[in-house]
């Protein structure tokens, strides 16, 4: 019985840390985000290439825009999995032991 409680209560922590680790990645990603606009801006100084409609931007400034923001959105998202499993393989250490 009390190993169905421990295991139950396993689990729900598990779950917690795997939500927290999406939150954490969107959060993240919206800040790299942000950031790239704010990169873009300063070395450029122009606004980022975003719009579909607006024919004002070159298809070079607008595959380098989409390029450079796929690259950060990729090891955002790696990072922050990792990190995430890493949480949870730690909490698993640490539950066997106690």
């Amino acid at each position: 019985m009390a190993d169905d409680i421990t295991d139950e209560g396993q689990w729900q922590m598990s779950m917690v840390l795997k939500l927290l680790g999406t939150l954490v990645s969107i959060g993240a990603g919206l800040a790299g985000a942000k950031l790239i606009d704010i990169l873009w801006k300063a070395v450029t100084g122009e606004d980022s290439p975003k719009h579909d409609d607006d024919m004002e931007n070159s298809l070079r400034a607008t595959l380098a825009f989409a390029a450079i923001s796929g690259t950060v959105s990729a090891i955002i998202r790696v990072l922050s999995q990792r990190g995430t499993m890493q949480a949870v393989n730690r909490f698993n250490r640490t539950r066997d032991m106690v």
